[in-house]
């Protein structure tokens, strides 16, 4: 029997959590919203729900590694959590191409040796505006993307600081590393391209009085919300790039 080509194997999504039962049964889960961006087929995709405790193969059965958002928080270093850290490090030391959104974001930089945590400026919500920094020129990702762009936010905590030798590609008003490139092959947003208006303003609706009460204008934050194209298309182009199937 002989090895599967890369191609051929199946895009790992590691699961970390979901939204509230109500937004789910509106608009999937997290695992779901994150392959439906990422245009995969189900049939190329292993979701492994780590945060149930599910582990995933060894990093060479997969042809990349998504991680998704979750409501969890990586500082409280949850056992599931710490495991997955551990084979995040495995998958970067194989070269195994990643990119983590929000959770995922933050979970590879604890991982592999940043600093996570609440962030100082505020809880970030909404349609923000991303400004890709001058790291950003040249990477193969980032060609043609637009020197600003709108991108669905949903955090409390950040990545503090960036692990050594990462590159800041991309901050926004709240936030100084809203995206960073790991090694060559290694991308982590701590914005959703996954998540659509409709969700960001069902999300709006639903946790608005909790919102009102840390002084967040949620009617102006709900008034902003809009399509976010630029945002949307990276986890597509970054398997195009990194990891393009058969």
């Amino acid at each position: 029997m002989t090895a599967a080509t890369p191609s051929a194997l199946p895009v790992l999504i590691l699961h970390t959590g979901d939204p509230d039962d109500t937004l789910k049964s509106q608009f999937g889960g997290y695992a779901e919203q994150l392959l439906r961006a990422a245009g995969l087929a189900p049939d190329a995709v292993e979701i492994v729900a780590v945060y149930e405790g599910q582990r995933p193969q060894a990093p060479a059965s997969y042809r990349a590694a998504l991680i998704t958002g979750s409501p969890a928080m990586v500082s409280d270093r949850e056992p599931w959590s710490e495991d997955t850290a551990a084979w995040l490090r495995d998958a970067m030391s194989a070269g195994l191409p990643m990119f983590g959104v929000c959770y995922g974001h933050q979970l590879l930089a604890h991982a592999l040796g940043g600093k996570v945590g609440y962030n100082p400026a505020g809880r970030e919500v909404g349609t923000q505006t991303v400004e890709l920094l001058p790291t950003a020129a040249g990477d193969k990702l980032m060609a043609g993307v637009p020197p600003t762009f709108p991108a669905q936010m949903l955090h409390a905590q950040t990545v503090l600081q960036p692990p050594p030798g990462a590159a800041v590609l991309a901050r926004s008003d709240l936030d100084e590393h809203q995206m960073i490139r790991i090694g060559r092959n290694v991308f982590s947003t701590q914005f959703h391209p996954e998540f659509g208006p409709d969700f960001i303003l069902a999300h709006l609706e639903r946790f608005g009085r909790r919102y009102a009460a840390e002084n967040l204008d949620v009617p102006g934050l709900s008034a902003n919300v809009r399509a976010t194209p630029v945002a949307g298309g990276l986890l597509r182009r970054f398997l195009e790039t990194y990891a393009p199937g058969v």
